[in-house]
C-alpha cells in the first residue's frame, strides 16, 4: 500500500476517533465539574453518584440502540446522529438553568456517546488493512486518552479563572465564573461541531455495504482507500460478507460463538472494574481525602491524564507486532500489583509522598497499554460480519453498565471502606482478569475479520487461532 493511500485510512481514522474524544473528554470533564455541583447543590452521597451516572444511563441507552442502527441504517448516519446530541448536550449543560435540565442534556449525550463508542470502533475495525487494525483501533481509545486529558487541562484553566478575564457578557461571564462547571461542560460543542463537519468527508463502510449487496459501491471505496483493484482482495472477502445471514442476535448464541460472546462480555466488564473511572471521577475527591487541595488535585490529575495517553502510544506502536494476548496478561498483571500498592500508600497515610503519584501512574501505564483499548481491538474483531453491530453493541452495553455501577458505588466505597480499600477492591477484579485472559483470549494479529469469523466456524470447540 502506498503512503499516500495508508495517509487516507489514518485521515479517516482520526476523524472517525473524534467519537472517542468526545467520549473521553464527557468522562473525564466530570471530575472537574462535581466538587463544584456538590458544594452548589449539598448533594449527599447518592446524589452525586446519581450526577455522575446520569450521562452512563443515556450511554446505556445509545449503546441499546446502536446496533440496530448501525446494521440497518449503516457506520456513518448513526455517528452523524451522535455529533448532533453532542452538540445539543455541550449547550443544554451550559445554558439550561436548573440542575435537573442539566442532568437531561447529560443523559443525550450520554446516548450520544453510547451511540459512538459502539459504532466508531467498528467502523474503523472494518475499514482498516488486518495488518494495521489493532493500531487503528487503538487510535480510538488515544483519542479517548486525549479527550480526558483535554477536559482536565479546560477544567483547570477554567477553575482559575483564565477564561472569565477575558469575558465581560454578563451571561457568558456567569457560564465561566460565577458557575464555572457550566464552562467545563459547554467546552464540549467545540470538538463536537469538529467532529460533525469532519463526518461528511469519510466514506460508508464498505463491509457494511457488501452485507447489504451494494458491492460495486463498496469496490469503489475500497479501491479509493487502498488503491487496491477487486482480484488484489482477499478471496473471500465477498463471499464471506454476502453469503453470510441477515444476523440476528440467535446466531450470538449459537454454540460456536458462546466463547467470543464471553470473552466480548468479560473485557470490558474487567476494564471498568480495575478502577480506572475510579480515578477519572473521583480523582479529586481521593486526592482531597488526602488533604491535597482542589486546585493542586486537578493538575495532578492533568498529570495522570498526559500519563494515560502518553502509554497508549505505547499500545499503539505494540498491538500489532506483540499481539493482543502479550499486552493484555502483562497489563493486568501489572494493573493489580499498582492497585495494590497504591492501597498500601492510602492505609499507611504516605499520601502526601511521591510514591502516591508513582502508584497510581504506574496503574495508568498498565491500563493504558492493554486494558483499556484491547477491549475494543479484541470486541470489534471476533465476531461475524452479519452481527458484528449488534454484538459489539452487548460488549459496549456490558461496559456502560459496568461504569455505571462503578460510579454509584465508588463514593459508597470511599465512605464505607476508606480509599486504601477501594483500591484494593479494584486490585482483586484486575486479579480475576489476569485469569481469564490467560484462559480465554484468543490471539488475532494479522488475520483478516473474515479468516477469524472462518476459524470460529471451523472448530465449535475451539477455535484454530487458540492455539
Amino acid at each position: 500500500m502506498s503512503k499516500q493511500k495508508r495517509n487516507k485510512i489514518l485521515l479517516i481514522t482520526l476523524v472517525a476517533s473524534l467519537g472517542g474524544f468526545l467520549f473521553g473528554f464527557d468522562m473525564a470533564v466530570i471530575s472537574g465539574v462535581l466538587p463544584l455541583v456538590q458544594k452548589q447543590f449539598t448533594l449527599n452521597a447518592s446524589q452525586e453518584g446519581w450526577f455522575v451516572s446520569s450521562a452512563l444511563v443515556g450511554c446505556i441507552i445509545g449503546v441499546a440502540i446502536s446496533g440496530e442502527l448501525s446494521d440497518r441504517y449503516g457506520r456513518k448516519k448513526p455517528l452523524i446522529l451522535t455529533a448532533f446530541l453532542f452538540v445539543a448536550s455541550a449547550i443544554g449543560c451550559a445554558l439550561f438553568p436548573s440542575l435537573s435540565g442539566v442532568i437531561a442534556f447529560r443523559v443525550l449525550g450520554g446516548i450520544g456517546i453510547g451511540i459512538a463508542s459502539n459504532v466508531v470502533p467498528l467502523y474503523i475495525s472494518e475499514i482498516a488493512p488486518a495488518q494495521i487494525r489493532g493500531r487503528l483501533v487503538t487510535y480510538y481509545q488515544f483519542a479517548l486518552t486525549l479527550g480526558i486529558l483535554v477536559a482536565y487541562l479546560s477544567n483547570a484553566a477554567l477553575l482559575n479563572g483564565v477564561s472569565a478575564q477575558q469575558v465581560s457578557n454578563t451571561a457568558w461571564s456567569s457560564i465561566f465564573n460565577q458557575q464555572v462547571w457550566r464552562g467545563m461542560l459547554g467546552m464540549g460543542v467545540l470538538p463536537a461541531v469538529l467532529f460533525l463537519f469532519g463526518l461528511m468527508l469519510i466514506p460508508e463502510s464498505p463491509r457494511w455495504l457488501i452485507q447489504k449487496g451494494k458491492t460495486d459501491e463498496a469496490k469503489l471505496i475500497i479501491s479509493k482507500i487502498t488503491g487496491q483493484t477487486l482480484p488484489e482482495m482477499h478471496s473471500d472477502q465477498f463471499t464471506t460478507e454476502n453469503s453470510s445471514s441477515k444476523g440476528s442476535y440467535k446466531e450470538l448464541f449459537a454454540p460456536s460463538m458462546r466463547k467470543a460472546l464471553l470473552i466480548g462480555i468479560l473485557l470490558p466488564l474487567f476494564s471498568q472494574f480495575s478502577g480506572i473511572n475510579a480515578i477519572i471521577y473521583y480523582g479529586p475527591r481521593i486526592l482531597g481525602n488526602a488533604g491535597v487541595s482542589l486546585s493542586n488535585s486537578l493538575i495532578s490529575q492533568v498529570i495522570f491524564g498526559l500519563a494515560n495517553m502518553l502509554f497508549t502510544l505505547f499500545a499503539i506502536w505494540k498491538v500489532d507486532s506483540w499481539g493482543r494476548r502479550p499486552l493484555y496478561l502483562y497489563g493486568t498483571a501489572g494493573a493489580a500489583i499498582s492497585l495494590i500498592l497504591t492501597g498500601v500508600c492510602f492505609y499507611f497515610d504516605a499520601t502526601s509522598s511521591i510514591w502516591l503519584l508513582i502508584c497510581v501512574l504506574a496503574f495508568l501505564a498498565c491500563f493504558a497499554c492493554s486494558i483499556g483499548p484491547l477491549k475494543f481491538v479484541v470486541a470489534s474483531e471476533i465476531f461475524p460480519g452479519a452481527i458484528r453491530g449488534r454484538a459489539l453493541a452487548i460488549s459496549i452495553m456490558v461496559m456502560w453498565v459496568a461504569d455505571t455501577i462503578v460510579g454509584q458505588i465508588t463514593p459508597i466505597l470511599l465512605n464505607k471502606i476508606g480509599s486504601a480499600g477501594t483500591f484494593w477492591f479494584f486490585a482483586f477484579f484486575c486479579i480475576v482478569a489476569f485469569i481469564a485472559v490467560y484462559k480465554l483470549l484468543p490471539e488475532t494479529k494479522g488475520k483478516s475479520l473474515e479468516e477469524i469469523e472462518n476459524d470460529w466456524k471451523d472448530d465449535t470447540d475451539k477455535p484454530v487461532f487458540f492455539h
